[in-house]
């Protein structure tokens, strides 16, 4: 069990929408894991596999290096300031709880890793 209130707050609404959707049950089972094996991901990752107007979703951290080129909505688990400042200026960067609230079926949605 987590031991930040945040998290298991996430984690429990997270199982709740799982129960329908399978997208949130996986994302809740990698967030229970270790934090030491969460994905860092970086920004010429995100850009190089998403397509215009998508929605990634980041079980980890989203880190700086490169560039995200394309109009698109990224949620993250954490956020280096300057990828959220380089995320927000071409689109949208969101906590996974402002995610499942905006879009609970969670359609089109990629999870990167």
């Amino acid at each position: 069990m987590k031991a930040n209130i945040h998290t298991r707050h996430l984690l429990s609404s997270l199982r709740k929408a799982g129960k329908d959707v399978a997208l949130w049950r996986r994302i809740a089972d990698d967030l229970e894991k270790s934090t030491r094996v969460y994905p860092r991901v970086n920004l010429y990752k995100l850009d190089k596999t998403l397509r215009e107007g998508e929605i990634a979703v980041v079980a980890g951290k989203v880190l700086s290096l490169g560039n995200l080129t394309k109009k698109t909505t990224v949620a993250a688990f954490q956020f280096s300031d300057a990828a959220r400042e380089k995320i927000n200026k071409n689109g949208e960067a969101l906590s996974i709880a402002e995610l499942l609230a905006k879009n609970p079926k969670g359609q089109k949605v990629r999870i990167v890793a």
